[in-house]
């Protein structure tokens, strides 16, 4: 029988860290292999195609990050269900997730493939570029299936508090992704639409290798009863699912009309700010995961009502960002130059993403705590703070961008960046504080009415 994983008992930070590590390579494994194809697409296919490529992260983040957001969510449920030791429910609510993400694939997908154009333009693209992300986008869009497949299976694995498959997933298809990188660049010749038609045929395999293990789990099997319509499961799936993706679709929105005033300052920025996005989003990746075993182990202690053991694992994951952000920012602070060179070929490319990486690598410990603490609000059944935060994020990186751009140039994308990040930070923690502490204070006074009552 496969093995679930309990977070609600045992030594806290041994817990946490047990889960967390295995997770850990998985994140960092998705994003070094992010990083090795853009290495691969900026040294086998130049500076341009980088830029073709990087011209699509914000509105990649867009349609993927929504689907995310739905996929952890739904995980929330899920987790609580377990933790809670209701087996009825929580197979309820797997098979009502599997339905509904069947759905949403079907209309992201639609989605993205009629508007990728239009945006693209919207964006003001430059011409010698739009064609290649054209290429990417819709090979990539096309396959969506496989993205929210895996982030499913890999949800519902660690909702049940296995990070482990999802681990070992990410690993097999991260040699498959490298190594047909390489044969359709360097062997086929293809351009882009080999680095994304790797990308489709890797997610394949890891959502395979998590579903398979998913079959065996045996307090999950699930029969045609699970999947009859129950309206109050998916009201409680999209209550925490949309918010979630909400929030992610209006950070996205944010970084499009960064993305916008980039390319508007030419290719050379378009391609350091993607290269700069890279390393930004490799080097959050532990805290980013902290936050992944925030929301597990909160989800699961919050269906249990061990209020107490979320404080504990808060204390625990904040450690665990807090030793990210002074390694790999002093990493980005001392060294831009010498990352920069590692994914482009340009002098003036290089230039520009050695002024971007200081000023994220100094703040870098804001984005790394707004991970922990939001996702502990989100896993307390809570998303809808976190999602104004997403607004407040767009705000922000928006009011910045368009004030001071013409002024200070393209170091003001980095401030509007950063400054975001704080401002989120201060709203998701104050929130968690708030309903961790009323939460803390319901169970003490339960414990003093159940005491009171005995000594009657």
């Amino acid at each position: 029988m496969a093995q679930t994983y309990d977070l609600t008992r045992g030594k806290t930070s041994s817990v946490i860290l047990k889960f967390f590590f295995p997770m850990f390579f998985t994140n960092m494994l998705q994003q070094l292999y992010t990083v090795a194809d853009t290495a691969i697409v900026g040294k086998g296919l130049g500076d341009n195609a980088l830029a073709s490529v990087g011209n699509m992260s914000s509105l990649t983040f867009l349609i993927i990050g929504f689907s995310l957001g739905i996929s952890n969510g739904f995980s929330v449920s899920i987790a609580q269900s377990y933790g809670a030791g209701n087996h009825e429910k929580l197979k309820k609510a797997i098979a009502a997730s599997v339905k509904l993400s069947v759905i949403v694939t079907i209309i992201l997908t639609a989605i993205s493939m009629l508007f990728l154009k239009p945006v693209l333009v919207m964006l003001r693209t430059d011409e010698s570029i739009l064609k290649d992300s054209l290429i990417y986008g819709y090979i990539i869009f096309g396959g969506l299936f496989s993205t929210i497949a895996y982030n499913m299976c890999s949800c519902i694995l660690r909702a049940l508090g296995d990070s482990k498959t999802p681990f070992t997933a990410i690993i097999v298809s991260t040699i498959i992704n490298i190594g047909l990188n390489c044969f359709f660049i360097f062997g086929m010749k293809t351009g882009v639409e080999g680095v994304a038609i790797a990308t489709i045929i890797a997610q394949v395999v890891s959502a395979l290798i998590c579903f398979a293990r998913l079959k065996k789990i045996e307090i999950i099997r699930l029969s045609s009863q699970d999947f009859k319509a129950d309206f109050a499961m998916y009201s409680e799936l999209f209550r925490n699912g949309l918010p979630m993706a909400l929030m992610n679709s209006i950070t996205a929105v944010g970084c499009m009309v960064i993305q916008y005033f980039i390319n508007g300052l030419g290719v050379a920025y378009t391609s350091a700010y993607s290269a700069c996005s890279k390393f930004i989003n490799l080097f959050m990746q532990p805290a980013c995961t902290a936050g992944f075993a925030m929301s597990s182990f909160t989800s699961q202690n919050y269906g249990a009502g061990q209020y107490y053991r979320i404080k504990e694992g808060l204390k625990a994951c904040l450690g665990i960002a807090l030793v990210s952000y002074v390694i790999l920012g002093s990493v980005m602070f001392f060294f831009p130059e010498a990352l920069a060179k590692i994914m482009l070929t340009g002098d003036e490319q290089i230039a520009i993403a050695a002024q971007y990486l200081p000023v994220s690598g100094i703040m870098l410990f804001a984005v790394d705590f707004l991970f922990v603490f939001r996702s502990g609000v989100q896993a307390m059944g809570r998303p809808f703070i976190p999602m104004i935060s997403g607004i407040v994020e767009m705000a922000v990186r928006i009011v910045v961008t368009v004030s001071f751009i013409s002024r200070t140039g393209f170091i003001t994308t980095a401030y509007a960046e950063v400054l975001a990040w704080l401002a989120a930070l201060l709203l998701n923690a104050t929130a968690f504080v708030i309903y961790l502490r009323s939460k803390l204070e319901e169970k003490r006074g339960l414990n003093v009415e159940v005491n009171t009552a005995i000594n009657h």
